[in-house]
């Protein structure tokens, strides 16, 4: 049978090193916990400490005792692995798919970029989630705002201002990830204003914009109220959301009933919000 000359090792590394490319939402989380599990259903704990306490000293103090220790208060998250996207298809014979040049780089491509879609429209989820702190429901425009109206830029601005005010340095790399009709209007309004960072990237999809980076996607969560349909606009540090991918499997096989070969595959992957104040949204409407 040709399918036992498939070789699924190839897929495999193929379809990991795409979805790193692929994947908007994924791209920008925290992934150190990668390798910590290995099946369905095993759990990722992730451990947090709060903050200490700083203290200060003049020099008229400097000689004298300082504070007690405190016991600075630790918490942990449990981040369980249990999201699954698989496929399952014919290929004909494989033999003959993998000797015409592209085809199975094709099908290859083809079968990512769903699995990337997957990965995405999941983690872009999570702007639904009561964690993450929305900071308000609008009609994003360019230009001036009238009333239940926001311009786009000054959206983002209040996405930015929250997130200083809850601790998020100068430093950290802010990722704001909106819809396309929301990144039209930015596009406009930003070129309106002629700003010295009007440089779009390679990649056509992501600005900067008052140093945070601005990126695209269609997967951006969205929900409807009272016959209006909102995105999530979602804002975040590379540390708020956790995801972990472990596994990635493929195998070719012959159907019983049928004189064809099949390839079938999943990965398995979860994310979960780790630090909810370094995450905000914001619900638009256009």
């Amino acid at each position: 049978m040709s399918y036992a000359n498939f070789v699924p090792t190839v897929w495999e590394t193929g379809i990991n090193r795409d979805l790193e490319r692929k994947c908007v939402f994924a791209e920008d989380c925290y992934r150190r916990y990668e390798g910590a599990v290995k099946r369905m259903g095993e759990s990722v704990v992730i451990a947090g400490i709060a903050k200490p306490t700083i203290h200060n000293l003049d020099k008229t103090q400097a000689a004298g005792e300082i504070a007690s220790p405190e016991a600075v208060e630790s918490s942990s998250i449990l981040m369980p692995i249990n999201q699954v996207s698989y496929y399952n298809y014919e290929i004909g014979d494989i033999d003959k798919a993998q000797a015409v040049d592209g085809v199975v780089d094709a099908l290859q491509e083809e079968t990512t970029e769903a699995l990337a879609n997957q990965v995405d429209r999941y983690i872009a989820s999570l702007a639904l989630d009561p964690q993450a702190a929305c900071l308000g429901t609008t009609k994003g425009v360019t230009g001036a705002a009238g009333e239940g109206e926001t311009n786009v830029l000054d959206i983002l601005d209040a996405m930015q201002e929250k997130l200083m005010e809850n601790d998020v340095a100068d430093s950290t790399e802010i990722v704001v990830t909106v819809d396309p009709k929301f990144f039209t209007r930015f596009r406009r309004e930003y070129t309106a204003q002629d700003t010295d960072n009007s440089k779009i990237l390679k990649s056509g999809k992501v600005y900067y914009y008052n140093g945070m980076k601005v990126k695209v996607s269609n997967n951006v969560a969205r929900s409807t109220e009272s016959g209006k349909t909102y995105s999530h606009v979602m804002a975040r540090t590379k540390r708020a959301i956790a995801y972990v991918n472990p596994v990635t499997h493929t195998e070719a096989y012959r159907p019983e009933k049928k004189f064809v070969d099949a390839v079938k595959g999943f990965i398995l992957y979860d994310a979960k919000i780790i630090r909810p104040q370094e995450l905000v949204t914001y619900k638009v409407t256009y």
